[in-house]
């Protein structure tokens, strides 16, 4: 079977999971896939973890969302989605999540709203070491098996969080057990097992004073028969994790702390057997590399002495842009080895400062809809002109802006 592409991905995918480290913009990449997948024809929701304020305001998340919101008519015509493509976002929110499952799987409405204002349930996700992927997955799980989206694009926390994410269906619910649960619950079953809930709540009295471990326990005894539940859906994502349904694409800004983070992960998606489909190196010059560096031998033969002045000046000008865009292309090329032939390391430029987020958004959704593979330049030394961002980006924001 041929590699994976980025177009591929955003066409034939049912889940479409964004890594990476803090501040490489994978909520924008994210956003960005979205829209190029909607703009194929596809419905798709981008669940998000914390977009920037202006991001959100352009796609329509609010925090304050029940339910997943279609980007609106006039905004969807704007940036050139027509049916059937959709394109919805929703802000994930562990809370709500969980509330939504308390609510569909309680059959007493008066435990539904004692377990609801238990201080320590209101705590859950803080409490609770990756709670908050817990959710997700249950999220995840939730939107995948409604039949409504075609794709799903998951926004995740950075990476090293992240990789709670993956293994958040054994690492909860190693506290979310239903023994652990029982220790701290009343037994009534025989001499012993009431022997041990009483030394339990006499601990549990001494650390946490006696209101405090009632409250953990009728948090216990509420809480238990929402577990089946979860865990089964864990378990059913988590073999969804391993099919062919699903990619991972890391996220990765041309620096180097982003850069080793990015490749830390990459060897956890292997150990975790994940299917990492490739690299998007985003806010990058590598793919300016096509420009020619200001030189004499753009000029004609006859050119004046005002003319070579001027071409030696932009030369220097444009000559730490080059050294920028030669660190970007090296930092591509390990990407690419990294990859191994079997996924992609794509570009994606850092855009004017002036854009506004939809023209951004649908700006980056084009780069990842391009069908033509890109060849791209060796960092070796070359003769000849050398690539300058400064002609690029003048002569991108003629063509784009």
């Amino acid at each position: 079977m041929s590699a994976m592409t980025i177009s591929r991905l955003i066409r034939e995918k049912r889940v479409v999971v964004c890594c990476g480290a803090g501040g490489v913009g994978k909520t924008t990449v994210s956003a960005a896939m979205a829209l190029a997948a909607a703009r194929a024809g596809r419905r798709v929701l981008v669940i998000t973890i914390d977009p920037s304020r202006r991001l959100a305001e352009t796609l329509g998340v609010d925090r304050d969302l029940v339910e997943a919101v279609a980007l609106s008519p006039e905004h969807a015509r704007a940036v050139g989605i027509e049916e059937p493509g959709r394109l919805s976002t929703w802000m994930l929110d562990p809370q709500r999540i969980s509330n939504r499952v308390v609510k569909r799987l309680s059959s007493d409405p008066a435990k539904v709203q004692v377990l609801l204002e238990n201080r320590v349930y209101k705590n859950i996700t803080a409490m609770i070491a990756g709670m908050q992927e817990y959710t997700a997955v249950e999220a995840l799980h939730e939107f995948v098996t409604s039949g409504e989206y075609d794709l799903v694009i998951l926004d995740t926390p950075p990476s090293r969080n992240a990789l709670r994410f993956l293994d958040a269906p054994s690492r909860a619910g190693t506290f979310l057990d239903r023994r652990i649960f029982r220790l701290f619950v009343p037994g009534e079953e025989n001499l012993i097992r009431q022997a041990a809930s009483r030394i339990i709540e006499k601990v549990l009295d001494i650390t946490l004073g006696e209101g405090a471990r009632k409250e953990l326990q009728e948090f216990f005894q509420l809480f238990e028969g929402i577990l089946l539940h979860l865990n089964r859906n864990q378990g059913e994502m988590k073999r969804f994790f391993a099919g062919d349904e699903i990619s991972f694409v890391l996220v990765v800004s041309p620096t180097q702390a982003a850069v080793e983070e990015a490749f830390y992960f990459e060897q956890k998606t292997r150990e975790l057997e994940l299917p990492l489909a490739g690299f998007v190196l985003n806010r990058s010059l590598a793919w300016a590399s096509d420009r020619l560096m200001p030189s004499r031998s753009l000029l004609d033969d006859d050119a004046s002495e005002v003319e070579v002045s001027a071409v030696r000046k932009m030369g220097g000008l444009a000559k730490p842009e080059n050294d920028q865009i030669m660190q970007h292309l090296k930092i591509l090329e390990d990407l690419q080895q990294h990859s191994e032939g079997k996924g992609f390391a794509w570009v994606l430029p850092e855009l004017p400062a002036e854009a506004s987020d939809l023209e951004a958004l649908s700006h980056l959704a084009e780069h990842l809809s391009e069908e033509r593979s890109r060849t791209w330049p060796s960092t070796s030394p070359r003769s000849g002109p050398s690539p300058s961002a400064s002609l690029r980006a003048s002569a991108a924001r003629s063509r784009r802006w």
